[in-house]
């Protein structure tokens, strides 16, 4: 079964960046006022650093993206100890 799980969903005023796992790959969805992206990548720091280079991306939304990532990184270790 190819089930999607939502990792990381980040929401600010400008607008929305989420991490889904899917089958070994990681699909970067976001968007914000008058625009969407959707990439597929190997991994979640190949999708972190590919969200870096996103020019509609406000530096704002990048670092609450990156920081909530960090943050569900770190729950999924220690529920892994």
């Amino acid at each position: 079964m190819n089930v999607t799980r939502h990792f990381s969903d980040t929401r600010t005023a400008q607008g929305r960046v989420r991490f889904l796992l899917q089958s070994g790959a990681v699909h970067l969805m976001a968007e914000g006022p008058g625009w969407q992206h959707a990439s597929t990548h190997a991994g979640l720091q190949d999708a972190a650093t590919f969200l870096a280079v996103i020019p509609q991306v406000p530096q704002a939304l990048y670092e609450a993206a990156l920081s909530e990532l960090e943050r569900r990184l770190n729950l999924e270790l220690q529920d892994a100890a």
